[in-house]
C-alpha cells in the first residue's frame, strides 16, 4: 500500500480529544507511514495541539470551536493529496480499516463509507434514528444506503471539494455529502467496519442535536429531489380536501371554507416543491462547474 499512501490525506476533526489522540496518531502513522495527517483542532482547551506537535502531524488550530462540519471543510481545503480520509478523533474508528476502504475506492468508486453495525452505534436511540434516516434516504435515491451518518469515509478530493459550500458547519455533514454525491451521479460504496468504544464524552447533545437531526429528514428530500417530498404533501392536502368537501356536500349541501383552504394549501405546496426543484437543479449545476 505504499504507493497508495503517497496520495492520501487523513483529516481528523478534534475537540478536546487528547486522550484518544495520544493512542490514535502513532497507530495511524504506523498504518499509513507516507500519508499526510491533518488534525483540525477545533478550539480545544486541552493538550491536543501539543500532542499533534509531539507526533509530528500537521495541526490546524481554530481559535474557537466552529463545529465538526467546519473542521472537515478546513481540513479538505488544506489537504494536498488526491484521496481524503475522514475519521473521528475519539478512538471509534480503526486505522487498520483505512487500507481496506481505499482498496474499494480504487475499484471505481468516488466515495467509500465505513458502515457501522447496529451494535457499533453509540446507543439504541442513535442506532434507531440512523436506521430510519438510512431507509428514507435509500427510498429517495433508489439505492441501498447502509450508514447515512458515518463520519468514517474515503473520498476523491476533487469531487468532495465541489460541495464544500453546501456542507453545514455542524454534525450533519455526512448526510449532506452523501446525498450530494448521489444527486450528482457519483459512485458510492459501503464497507462494513467494527467501531470501538469511544474515548471520552460525546460532544453531541441528545436534546439540542436531536432537533437538528429531525431536520435532516427534510434536508434529505431537499438535497436530492424536493418535488418527491412536496408532491406527497400536496396530494395529501388535495385528498383530504376532496374527502372533506364530499362530507360537507353530502351532509350539509355546501362547499366550506375549510375545503377551499385545503385545496389552496395543496396548490401552494406543489408550487413550493416545483420552485425548490428548480433551485436544487441550479445549485448542482453550479457545483459541477466549480473548479478545484
Amino acid at each position: 500500500m505504499a504507493g497508495i499512501n503517497d496520495t492520501v490525506s487523513v483529516i481528523i476533526p478534534a475537540k478536546n480529544e487528547e486522550t484518544s489522540l495520544t493512542n490514535l496518531l502513532p497507530l495511524l502513522k504506523r498504518t499509513l507511514p507516507n500519508a499526510e495527517i491533518i488534525v483540525v483542532n477545533d478550539g480545544s482547551t486541552d493538550a491536543t495541539a501539543e500532542i499533534c506537535e509531539k507526533n509530528k502531524v500537521r495541526a490546524i488550530n481554530n481559535p474557537y470551536s466552529k463545529g465538526n462540519g467546519a473542521a472537515i471543510k478546513s481540513g479538505a481545503r488544506a489537504a494536498k493529496n488526491n484521496v481524503l480520509v475522514f475519521m473521528d478523533a475519539d478512538g471509534q474508528h480503526k486505522p487498520s480499516d483505512i487500507p481496506r476502504l481505499i482498496e474499494v475506492l480504487h475499484q471505481g468508486y468516488d466515495m467509500v463509507v465505513g458502515s457501522r453495525s447496529r451494535t457499533g452505534q453509540a446507543n439504541f436511540w442513535r442506532a434507531w434514528a440512523n436506521n430510519f434516516y438510512c431507509k428514507m434516504a435509500s427510498w429517495m435515491v433508489n439505492h441501498q444506503i447502509d450508514d447515512l451518518t458515518s463520519g468514517f469515509r474515503v473520498v476523491r478530493a476533487r469531487k468532495f471539494r465541489r460541495f464544500l459550500s453546501l456542507l453545514p458547519n455542524g454534525f450533519s455533514y455526512p448526510t449532506t455529502i452523501t446525498m450530494s454525491f448521489f444527486r450528482s451521479g457519483y459512485s458510492v460504496a459501503y464497507c462494513p467496519i467494527h467501531t470501538e468504544q469511544r474515548d471520552g464524552k460525546s460532544h453531541i447533545n441528545l436534546f439540542r442535536d436531536g432537533i437538528r437531526f429531525l431536520l435532516v429528514i427534510f434536508k434529505i428530500g431537499v438535497l436530492y429531489s424536493p418535488m418527491r417530498i412536496f408532491l406527497r404533501f400536496s396530494l395529501a392536502f388535495f385528498i383530504i380536501g376532496i374527502a372533506y368537501y364530499l362530507y360537507t356536500y353530502i351532509n350539509f349541501g355546501r362547499f366550506t371554507n375549510m375545503s377551499a383552504l385545503l385545496f389552496i394549501a395543496s396548490v401552494v405546496v406543489f408550487l413550493i416543491g416545483l420552485i425548490s426543484e428548480q433551485i436544487t437543479m441550479l445549485m448542482y449545476q453550479n457545483t459541477d462547474r466549480a473548479k478545484d
